[in-house]
C-alpha cells in the first residue's frame, strides 16, 4: 500500500506503487482539493486546513483509506463527517473507493491547524 500523508507533510519514501508517479501526484492533489470542500458546520474552515486529516493511503487499486479526527470527541456531526469525506473523495477521478475512519490518537489540538485556518479563525 502506498502511503500519502496529508497532515501538511508528505512521505519522502520512494514511490513503490503500481500507480504511475504523475497519476499519483494528480490524485493526491485532487484528493486534497476534495477534502477542502468538507466543513464542520460549526467552524468556517475546511477539515483539511483544520488539521483533522491525519493520513491518506492510496493503494495500488486506487482505493483510498483516510484516518481523520474531530475537534472534540462529542462533535455533533461525528457520525456524519466520515460519510461526507468518503463522498467527496470518491468523486475524484481515478478513485475506486474511499473509507474514512475516525481516530483520536493523537488528540487534535490547535497546533494542527494551518496558517490559513488560524487567520480565518483569528487564532494567532
Amino acid at each position: 500500500m502506498t502511503e500519502t500523508a496529508t497532515d501538511t507533510n508528505t512521505t519522502n519514501a520512494p514511490n513503490m506503487s503500481a500507480i504511475p508517479p504523475d497519476e499519483q501526484a494528480r490524485m493526491t492533489d485532487d484528493i486534497v482539493a476534495a477534502l477542502k470542500t468538507v466543513y464542520d458546520p460549526e467552524i468556517p474552515v475546511d477539515i483539511y486546513e483544520l488539521g483533522l486529516i491525519y493520513k491518506v493511503d492510496i493503494d495500488d487499486d486506487r482505493n483510498v483509506a483516510i484516518e481523520m479526527t474531530l475537534t472534540a470527541p462529542g462533535c455533533p456531526v461525528a457520525g456524519e463527517m466520515p460519510t461526507w469525506v468518503e463522498n467527496a473523495v470518491s468523486s475524484v477521478p481515478g478513485v475506486q473507493s474511499c473509507t474514512a475512519t475516525i481516530v483520536f490518537d493523537p488528540p487534535w489540538d490547535h497546533s494542527r491547524m494551518s496558517d490559513e485556518a488560524r487567520v480565518a479563525l483569528n487564532m494567532w
